[in-house]
């Protein structure tokens, strides 16, 4: 039976595990440790011990539930103020000049080199863990669910937040939809769905480890009011646990196929239409919305070009610009009128005899600020 080992590196530690587990645990946020040389990052120490610097409660939980599951976790060990391993390399809220309202002089006037310095130091080595975790499990034969544990403060700019526990996915349901199930069973928790927070964004963790690897995942946020201490951190750990067992071996969840999209959570899907469609069927597809929108547009005379720049920044000319621009890459030669027959089915001429109206001088006013270059 392979074993993934312990591992306590100055980023992260890696929380031994079986390999053929079916479960991978991260801690994006467990610790509110900064290294000596950042000093507090030039906030008061009390601010080290907010929600701002990780997130309370979370790193116990993991810990013990790993232990539970004989599952390997991964954790941070650096608090999110430095950089925050669940945003993109190319976030702006990747490293925080103001955290829920305060401010962090350390991070006010971060230049270029060390904002690369905490990416080396920090999170590429903490994202690198995480990677050959989970090349060890699929090795060993197992694709893992990956399960993100982080916790949300029981109340926000005054508002109390009522959930116990939310589940945060989008676009894959494999492991997210049977988590929420299973936490309202309970009988005794309010869960949320995607609260307090929405499902995954492009580039934090859950994107880079389980959309992009085509891995069943979901966040689970726990409020912290239930898991600031020793006793409610057991008790969340043993209620998730019981909770992951009872799912991993459900032959209907279909942990190790490829995900399941549902349009019904936040956003679009995740998954590449590259990945989906061939490139044919995808050229396709985008001609067959792109004839719809001229034919809709062709119905709709009454939406002038002056309203359509106004409130979207594009209009029939825009597409018919654009029309011949992409012709002329392809190597064929459409004239600036040609074009615009195709988008308005008629001569521009006749079109604007027919149903252009005089525009007023609000309009005019708005337009002279959006207009685009090439009108």
């Amino acid at each position: 039976m392979a074993i993934i080992p312990a591992i306590d590196a100055p980023s992260h530690r890696v929380v031994p595990g079986r390999a053929n587990r079916g479960i991978v645990i991260l801690c994006d946020h467990a610790t509110n440790l900064i290294p000596p040389e950042y000093g507090t990052l030039g906030l008061d120490p009390a601010q080290l011990k907010r929600h701002i610097a990780y997130d309370i409660g979370a790193e116990a939980v993991v810990c013990r539930l790993a232990e539970l599951l004989g599952a390997p976790a991964v954790l941070s060990q650096f608090s999110r103020l430095l950089i925050d391993p669940n945003r993109g390399d190319d976030d702006p809220t990747l490293i925080m000049r103001l955290s829920d309202g305060a401010v962090v002089p350390g991070n006010r006037y971060l230049d270029e080199a060390e904002r690369n310095r905490r990416l080396d130091r920090f999170w590429r080595p903490y994202h690198a863990a995480v990677t050959d975790v989970i090349d060890r499990c699929e090795t060993a034969g197992t694709p893992p669910g990956i399960v993100a544990v982080h916790s949300f403060t029981e109340s926000w700019k005054g508002a109390p937040r009522p959930w116990h526990v939310g589940v945060l996915w989008e676009g894959d349901r494999r492991l997210a939809i049977p988590l929420l199930v299973a936490f309202r069973a309970e009988g005794d928790l309010i869960v949320g769905e995607n609260q307090p927070y929405p499902g995954s964004y492009e580039g934090d963790c859950c994107w880079i480890h389980g959309v992009k690897r085509a891995l069943p995942w979901a966040i689970i946020e726990i409020r912290q009011d239930l898991i600031r201490d020793e006793a409610g951190q057991a008790r969340w750990a043993e209620r998730l646990a019981r909770i992951i067992e009872s799912l991993t071996p459900r032959p209907d969840l279909h942990l190790d196929e490829k995900p399941v999209v549902d349009h019904s959570s936040r956003g679009e899907s995740p998954m590449p239409l590259t990945d989906r469609f061939d490139e044919k069927t995808q050229t396709e597809l985008e001609a067959a919305a792109f004839r719809r929108l001229v034919e809709h547009l062709r119905g709709r005379t009454d939406v002038q070009n002056i309203d359509l720049m106004n409130l979207a920044g594009f209009c029939r000319n825009c597409l018919s610009n654009w029309y011949q621009e992409a012709a002329s890459k392809q190597g064929h030669s459409v004239a600036k009128d040609e074009a615009r027959e195709i988008i308005y089915g008629m001569p521009y001429k006749d079109w604007q005899a027919k149903n252009q109206t005089e525009a007023g001088p609000e309009k005019k006013a708005a337009f002279e600020v959006n207009r685009p270059k090439d009108h």
